[in-house]
């Protein structure tokens, strides 16, 4: 076997890898569920950074033990997701004799006055170089992200939207 003959077997393997996790993206984008979540921008303070807006998501938190006022530190609680008239539910799962860090986990902040319900393992959403960082949002806009919900593993960013108040919200045209 030649050289050269060797280079494109190990090329066409890769390739065919990259495309088959390309399609079980796709696939999972077109059956399993999605909805907009409200979505909190986090700064992860990593020495290596792209172009990307990290964002954490607010969930509606159910059977979710909700930590004293003031308390420094959270135990990390599983949880699960699910889809409810079009809102993103987090319950707590079954007591875990093991904690797993590959699990979904919810922890509680405070944003502008206001205890939040986001899970810890934040989202990325990758963005152009020449576009503005859009989680930068002004004082009457919440930034939303819709995402697809996998069977497993944290919710994927599929594009970013802009609410202001009560009115719809509305997709923003990133490219």
């Amino acid at each position: 076997m030649t050289p050269l003959l060797k280079g494109s077997i190990v090329a066409a393997v890769q390739i065919a890898l990259v495309a088959s996790l390309g399609a079980k993206l796709l696939y999972d984008r077109a059956t399993r569920p999605r909805v907009w979540a409200r979505a909190a921008p986090y700064d992860p303070s990593l020495p290596i950074r792209g172009r990307y807006v990290s964002l954490q998501l607010i969930v509606e938190a159910r059977g979710v033990t909700t930590p004293a006022t003031g308390a420094k530190w959270q135990a990390p609680q599983a949880v699960t997701l699910r889809l409810e008239n079009n809102r993103l539910i987090a319950e707590a799962a079954s007591q875990l004799v093991d904690f797993d860090a590959n699990d979904l986990h919810l922890r509680f902040i405070d944003r502008r006055s206001e205890k939040l319900a986001v899970l810890d393992q934040p989202v990325a959403f990758f963005i152009a170089e020449h576009i503005p960082d859009p989680s930068v949002r002004a004082a009457d806009e919440e930034l939303w992200v819709e995402v697809t919900i996998p069977r497993k593993g944290p919710p994927r960013p599929i594009q970013l939207g802009v609410k202001k108040g009560d009115g719809p919200i509305v997709p923003l045209e990133i490219l």
